[in-house]
């Protein structure tokens, strides 16, 4: 029995000292706060994913769907589906939630943009997804077009705000440009934004930045306790992946190090393997050699491994690759985006047969383009493989959208 007792204590005190690590609320938990007062005598409708959770790891579809108070009509699925059942880039069909019986309706699928159809049972869209702070990253995409959608059928919009996990300071990479709009970069924003999506959304909103200018009416659910300093690691909050390539929060860290290269399938980025995201390699490469080069570049906050591996499934599987794993050292000086062209440039200077537009495929220049939000990173570089040949266009737009972002700070 006082074994029993014991372990009942030690499993309270470890459940509060879990408890006291998590720093912040995010809008789900303040929603709750409110006892759902914004949602009372409206029919809802939820855009989610399972990276929609309150603290204690509830589906936000459970919490709404048994909150009293509100009257949950419909679900709204991204890609990868409101339960996280879709393979990346597969279609997601219109289904019943196998748990709360609701409508589900895919973003992902025949159309990407709610439809009149989709709203009409529905008062206000609710969004609360995890995003992970890069353009490229699809939720932003659905949560613009849900945002048009709503202004379009008169529909109020509230987003359940959230962490960007890689801080609110990062910003890198040139606007999107008109011929490079797409799913993949939906909006004229950098590749790294450095917002919230409350922020995001109310700087879509406040900029007419939507189709044809439409503003929605528009509420964003603030967090309690987050400061634009933090990376998600710093909120104490647990992780839910926010697609199977993203498991952990540190992932977020190195999406934008090197996706975009990963558009072309030339090199394994390791998606396929233990660590994707984090490294470069193929079966040409010799990692002390591309180590050393990278690493006498002295890029601030970062250091290059060599590394040998074997990838489980895509780009160089079954094959014994040669590369580097990208360690970062500290995460405030690192320029992320940048470590993909510079990867680039050094291996056109060791391996001038093997310069990466020369070799890679040409039919998927055009999504490198997309990700990019330019043609001109692509064409510029091409030319001489060199990093500071694209380097001011890059950076052109940072400073610029910094000022104007200020004004649509949620939090210091």
């Amino acid at each position: 029995m006082k074994k029993h007792l014991v372990l009942c204590i030690l499993c309270t005190l470890c459940c509060v000292a879990y408890a006291q690590k998590i720093k912040i609320k995010t809008g789900i938990e303040v929603l709750k706060e409110q006892n759902f007062k914004c949602l009372e005598g409206k029919r809802v409708g939820l855009i989610t994913n399972p990276t929609g959770v309150d603290n204690h790891m509830k589906s936000t579809i459970d919490i709404l769907h048994e909150a009293p108070n509100v009257n949950l009509v419909a679900l709204y699925g991204p890609e990868h589906g409101v339960r996280g059942d879709v393979h990346a880039g597969d279609h997601v069909t219109d289904i019943k939630d196998a748990s709360t019986g609701l409508p589900v309706y895919s973003l992902y699928g025949k159309t990407r943009k709610a439809t009149p159809e989709m709203l009409k049972d529905i008062d206000v869209l609710v969004y609360d997804i995890q995003d992970i702070g890069c353009r490229s990253f699809t939720y932003i995409s659905t949560m613009g077009l849900a945002m048009e959608a709503a202004a379009e059928n008169n529909k109020e919009f509230i987003v359940l705000d959230r962490p960007n996990p890689v801080g609110g300071l990062k910003i890198e990479g040139n606007l999107t440009e008109d011929d490079c709009i797409s799913f993949v970069s939906q909006f004229k924003i950098p590749y790294l934004y450095g917002l919230t999506c409350g922020e995001l959304a109310f700087m879509l909103n406040g900029e007419k930045m939507l189709k044809d200018g439409k503003q929605c009416k528009l509420q964003v659910v603030k967090m309690k306790g987050w400061k634009r300093k933090m990376d998600y690691t710093q909120t104490g909050l647990q992780w839910v992946p926010s697609s199977p390539h993203i498991p952990h929060p540190h992932f977020a860290f190195f999406y934008p190090v090197s996706g975009i290269l990963g558009e072309l399938g030339y090199m394994s980025i390791g998606v396929g393997y233990t660590i994707p995201f984090q490294m470069f390699a193929a079966p040409w490469v010799e990692a002390e050699k591309l180590a050393r080069n990278l690493n006498g570049l002295n890029v601030p906050g970062i250091v290059f491994r060599p590394m040998y591996l074997k990838p489980f499934y895509s780009v160089g599987k079954g094959e014994l690759l040669q590369g580097v794993q990208v360690h970062i050292m500290d995460f405030g000086r690192a320029p992320l985006s940048e470590i993909q062209f510079l990867v680039m440039q050094e291996v056109a200077a060791l391996y001038p047969d093997r310069a990466v537009f020369d070799h890679a495929d040409k039919g998927r220049f055009a999504m490198f383009d997309k990700v990019s939000g330019s043609k001109q990173i692509r064409e510029r570089f091409s030319k001489r493989n060199r990093w500071e040949d694209i380097r001011d266009y890059w950076y052109k737009d940072v400073e610029e959208f910094r000022k104007l972002s200020k004004q649509y700070y949620l939090y210091k």
